[in-house]
């Protein structure tokens, strides 16, 4: 009775179906986050009978055979690269990508790490930082005694001081592009690590190479559309429920084959 295996094929797809939805809705609020989609494709298919298998009686080829299949296979998690609206937050450290590419941040292990969230701080020392301390690379330094931070869609800070009228410039944020971002491996706390998939990092100024330009004071909103994701649940737990009754309908046959007398 190959339905029962067939249907628990697609029981468990459903459930990772529901699990990545989950995970969307949950991440709705997450600055710069990237709605995911699960993706599957059908088992291994088993040839009864060959299209184009010669008839033995005339010697004519079949036009169709028998193929059955054996059930579904999630096939890839993929990221959707649409841009999420911008909020203003009036941060003088709260920087935002208009289009493609990554800040790049240097983890403790001397790794690079990257990421859409610009909600950045500055340490003790005055390096812009991340939420979690991770330094921006290139390291950017700002004074512990600068009244204010100018960054312009280029990426070039600048530090104003009391008693100056002309801003200082404290260093250059870059980004970093990808040729297959969708490749990135994510990591937690919105970074990503470069992979063989993704391709090298290549690092640029803002605006140059494709990427895209900063802009100061605001964050980019999570791209989840929620209304798009319970639309998507309710197809799942459908899915999931008609499956069910496939290996429900399964046994019922089983058990009456077992009863006949």
């Amino acid at each position: 009775m190959r339905a029962l295996k067939i249907a628990a094929t697609g029981m468990s797809a459903q459930q990772l179906r529901v699990e990545v939805i989950s995970n969307n809705l949950a991440n709705m609020n997450t600055t710069g986050y990237n709605a995911h989609r699960a993706e599957f494709s059908d088992l291994h298919y088993q040839q009864q009978t060959r299209a184009g298998t010669i008839n033995a009686t005339d010697g004519t080829r079949l036009p169709t055979g028998v193929q059955l299949g054996l059930g579904v296979r999630p096939s890839a998690v993929t990221v959707n690269l649409a841009q999420g609206a911008l909020s203003e937050t009036g941060g003088d450290l709260d920087l935002a990508i208009e289009g493609g590419g990554y800040f790049e941040v240097l983890l403790p292990s001397g790794q690079s790490a990257f990421t859409r969230d610009g909600s950045f701080k500055r340490s003790a020392e005055g390096v812009i930082v991340t939420s979690d301390g991770f330094p921006v690379a290139p390291e950017v330094v700002v004074p512990p005694d600068a009244s204010s931070v100018a960054i312009n869609a280029s990426g070039e800070v600048y530090a104003y001081f009391a008693g100056q009228v002309d801003a200082r410039l404290m260093g250059q944020i870059s980004l970093a592009g990808f040729s297959n971002p969708k490749g990135l491996e994510a990591m937690g706390s919105n970074l990503f690590l470069e992979t063989a998939a993704s391709g090298p990092a290549n690092s640029a100024t803002p605006g140059e190479d494709s990427l895209g330009t900063l802009r100061q004071g605001y964050l980019e909103d999570s791209s989840v559309d929620a209304v798009r994701e319970v639309t998507e649940l309710i197809e799942a737990q459908r899915g999931y429920e008609m499956n069910a009754k496939v290996i429900s309908a399964a046994d019922q046959m089983m058990g009456a084959t077992s009863q006949v007398r």
